[in-house]
């Protein structure tokens, strides 16, 4: 194991080095929050995979493959196809609004920044759940790996990915990911994946050792695959550490074709957590749980050092997550809650307000609080659950509705946030977290009083709507409080 333990603790000391280097490059809020919207399709590509497919995409992957067989790549995939669908239906009118969240696109779309604060908590308490549920699973990593207990691996590994986002932003979370990207594909696609088929000797000696349903596309259930849809693919579409990511390409072609490469990978790489499960289960029948699948299998099946680099892999996926929306959370904390309540306006001069001092600052204050919320909650579906519902059934219909409905409006927009969040919590209290009903009857309710109120309440005025199409053109010049970087 000392080889593999090597592997690991360099990885880990690469990781602290780019946020060192990254600092360096963080001067301005544009270069701290979205690596001054400057990404070219190759780094752009690789880190939107990165930060989408995290340990619940690997870990969680592999154990529903060794749980349902080859229909366990569902989950996954729906992420990948919510990925696609940003991608060539929205992610270039995203990037040319040229904003910092997506409260800030309401604002813009709707008018009077009255539907940002509330929207702000509501994507604020989804970014720091889902940063929560990737801290987690570094316990299970860090089990494996040192025999730690599970607090200390969550503050281990939680701290270095506050330090290295708090260094450098979303530079530093840039240059990471791309790195964890590479050890993913090299770790579980090329290594762990071949290796597993083999050791379980091959496809035709699992079909023969497993039931049929384990074949079968739709094994997981129909049910069960419609909430994917909802919960991950509608998901995608709408969440602040998937747009953050967005902001970050150079043009709408970036932000287009980069993001239509990554979802196509995300399709390869559920496939692949699925078919690592199912081998598993050939392998070890017996596991005391589906989520054992992918350390037990890289801990008894690989060789010394490669067993090391897929380790690494497992956990660039979960750091790539969490440094994802540790930062998002942030992001949104700072400019949609504090900024606020302190009467910040948007035009402030720069030179009033150290803005990259304050959101380095946020980061490292919600990453302490993501730290200490993951070691007081256990149950990482439970967590991600909660902050998927919130999101889609508080905010997918005022966010799509803006970019497609031009008679929405701010009532609409205000009415669909609360009814859709209360609507949820209230019906994961009465019918448990994990039950169907919160996100259907959620994203109904909220549709239900987006388009009644908005009806009923005066067009948005002309001169916002203007300013709006003004934005999706790509017309309108950047923030005033924030200074342009000058192109490299």
């Amino acid at each position: 194991m000392a080889v593999d333990y090597l592997v690991i603790v360099v990885y880990l000391a690469g990781m602290l080095a780019m946020g060192w280097w990254g600092m360096r490059r963080a001067r301005s809020k544009s270069e701290f929050l979205v690596a001054g919207r400057r990404l070219g399709p190759a780094m752009y590509s690789g880190t939107m995979a990165a930060i989408v497919l995290g340990g619940a995409s690997t870990i969680g992957g592999v154990g529903l493959g060794y749980q349902y067989g080859l229909s366990g790549a569902w989950m996954v995939f729906t992420i990948g196809l919510g990925l696609l669908a940003l991608s060539v239906f929205f992610s270039a009118r995203i990037a040319r609004l040229r904003v910092y969240t997506v409260s800030e696109m309401l604002d813009v779309r709707y008018g009077g920044g009255r539907a940002g604060i509330i929207s702000g908590l509501v994507m604020w308490a989804y970014t720091l759940m889902l940063a929560v549920t990737s801290t987690i699973a570094y316990a299970t990593i860090f089990d494996v790996l040192f025999d730690l207990n599970r607090t200390l691996a969550i503050v281990l590994g939680g701290s270095i990915v506050v330090a290295y986002s708090t260094l450098g932003g979303m530079w530093s979370i840039t240059l990471t990911d791309m790195v964890q990207f590479v050890v993913k594909t090299i770790g579980v696609l090329l290594l762990l994946l071949p290796i597993a088929v083999v050791k379980a000797g091959g496809f035709g000696e699992m079909k023969a050792q497993l039931p049929t349903e384990y074949f079968d596309p739709l094994g997981i259930g129909g049910e069960t695959i419609f909430t994917y849809v909802l919960i991950y693919t509608f998901g995608m579409l709408i969440g602040q550490d998937i747009w953050q990511r967005v902001f970050t390409a150079r043009s709408d072609r970036t932000a287009r074709w980069g993001g239509t490469i990554a979802g196509t990978y995300c399709l390869a790489y559920a496939l692949a957590g699925a078919v690592i499960g199912t081998a598993a289960r050939v392998l070890y029948p017996k596991l005391g749980s589906a989520d054992d699948a992918f350390a037990t299998i890289v801990k008894e099946e690989l060789p010394v050092g490669v067993r090391g680099l897929v380790l690494a892999a497992a956990l660039a996926a979960v750091m790539s997550t969490s440094s994802g929306a540790l930062i998002a959370c942030a992001t949104v904390a700072n400019n949609d809650i504090w900024s606020r309540l302190r009467g910040i306006g948007r035009s402030a001069p720069a030179d009033d307000h150290d803005e990259v001092k304050g959101n380095r600052a946020f980061i490292l204050l919600m990453g302490l609080a993501v730290i200490a919320t993951a070691i007081a909650i256990d149950n990482v579906v439970e967590a991600l659950t909660v902050a998927y519902n919130l999101l889609v059934g508080g905010l997918l219909v005022p966010i799509l509705g803006g970019l497609v409905w031009k008679r929405g409006t701010v009532y609409g927009a205000l009415a669909s946030v609360v009814v859709g969040g209360v609507a949820v919590v209230v019906l994961m209290a009465t019918h448990g977290i994990l039950a169907n009903e919160p996100v259907y009857y959620g994203l109904l309710a909220s549709l239900a009083a987006y388009v009644i109120v908005s009806l009923a309440t005066p067009a948005t005025d002309a001169a916002v709507l203007a300013a709006w199409r003004e934005r999706l053109a790509g017309r309108s010049p950047e923030l005033a409080s924030e200074p342009v970087a000058a192109p490299q």
